[in-house]
């Protein structure tokens, strides 16, 4: 009944002609549609299998192209790879009837994990437990994993929230999706405001600053990581100006130098005066490590929270550096609790990834890693020539 509620047939074989997103050239996909997996504004995504390809399930998603906004996902999707961001494999467009208009579609064929890191949490809101905290610390670093990456080559992905994150969880990976909103950050450039959904939208968006950067993204990921460690939306405001009024209850009346920081040409000071409440308060449950990624994660001045890269060397992560159990092929891998052992790569660097904060490279590649970065890579970290960034940056509109 739910697949003819949503017009799927799951007999019907679909064929188009595709670009194969790896090679740039044009094949014939055959492919049928198995489920409905969620929908936004301008897009729906469905499950589905390739006929042939050996690709097994993956995510379709159909998105209509809306002249009044620009949309660089296709763009970005194609020029960005890393293991904990979504995978595109094929892509097309198709034409198509809307209420008697003409329309122009993207078709996306994406690889597919199983769970959004919002189901994930919520299966254990809904027996009233908490998230386990070594679930917490493997899907957060992954996540900041990602937009270290992301901002290194100037991407700021503008959406980040846990129904943007997949998981899964007999494998341990994450992967960030949907780019609909993502783009390349020029300094000094403007951009709109009205970006983020709202929850994780951080306060220099709030008060209006078209002269953001990537740290709106940390911002997102501190809401996020409140989120798990709560079971809930850690600033659930009911509108833009509620959302303030939400960030202010936790983290006090924003000073003069927080607003100018966030917004140099914000003139209204009048706020209310609200104490800070300490964050070990409001999570009582949640270890001191956890409070200070959180804390560091979460500030008014933009320029004083912590990078992704800094975010992901925070002590909070020690854990899974040091692993909690040894596999019988000697590879380190952290135990879930579900009893299961995720060996997933969290130390696999890329040279591009090593060179976004060099000094921090002997914190995030833990001794018993670096064996595997020499051997797979030829990569010794005491002697690393890092590369030049600036060359590796995209340059998209």
């Amino acid at each position: 009944m739910a697949k003819e509620a949503a017009g799927i047939d799951d007999t019907r074989v679909y064929r188009v002609v595709a670009t194969d997103a790896a090679t740039n050239k044009q094949v014939e996909l055959a492919f049928v549609h198995t489920a409905a997996a969620g929908h936004g504004s301008f897009s729906v995504v469905f499950r589905g299998e390739l006929v042939r390809g050996g690709h097994g399930v993956v995510a379709f998603k159909r998105t209509r192209q809306d002249k009044r906004f620009k949309n660089r996902e296709l763009q970005i999707m194609s020029a960005v790879s890393h293991p904990n961001i979504v995978k595109m494999l094929f892509y097309w467009y198709e034409s198509a009837q809307d209420e008697g208009d003409s329309i122009v579609v993207l078709n996306l064929v994406l690889e597919f994990l199983p769970e959004t890191l919002y189901r994930a949490y919520r299966t254990y809101t809904k027996r009233r437990q908490y998230f386990p905290e070594v679930s917490t610390k493997l899907y957060m670093y992954q996540l900041l994993r990602a937009l270290a990456y992301l901002h290194a080559v100037g991407v700021c992905h503008r959406d980040i929230k846990p129904h943007n994150v997949l998981v899964d969880a007999d494998s341990g990976r994450l992967v960030l999706i949907d780019f609909g909103s993502a783009k390349v950050l020029r300094e000094g450039a403007e951009n709109v405001s009205y970006a983020c959904s709202r929850y994780y939208r951080a306060p220099e968006l709030i008060f209006g600053s078209t002269r953001y950067n990537d740290s709106i993204d940390v911002w997102s990921a501190g809401c996020v990581l409140g989120e798990l460690l709560c079971g809930s939306v850690f600033f659930p405001g009911e509108s833009s100006i509620d959302q303030l009024v939400e960030i202010v209850k936790v983290l006090g009346t924003p000073t003069r130098e927080h607003v100018k920081a966030m917004n140099a040409h914000y003139t209204e000071h009048n706020f209310p005066q609200v104490q800070a409440v300490p964050l070990e308060q409001i999570l009582p449950r949640a270890s001191a490590a956890a409070i200070d990624l959180l804390g560091s994660l979460l500030l008014y001045d933009p320029s004083r929270r912590l990078t992704a890269v800094e975010a992901m060397a925070h002590n909070f992560f020690d854990d899974l550096r040091r692993g909690n159990t040894r596999e019988s092929n000697g590879s380190w891998g952290v135990q879930m609790p579900n009893g299961k052992c995720v060996t997933v790569g969290l130390f696999d660097f890329s040279r591009f990834e090593l060179s976004i904060r060099p000094d921090l490279n002997t914190i995030l590649v833990p001794p018993h890693a670096r064996q595997a970065l020499l051997v797979e890579q030829d990569v010794d970290l005491e002697t690393f020539i890092p590369l030049d960034l600036d060359e590796h940056r995209l340059n998209l509109d």
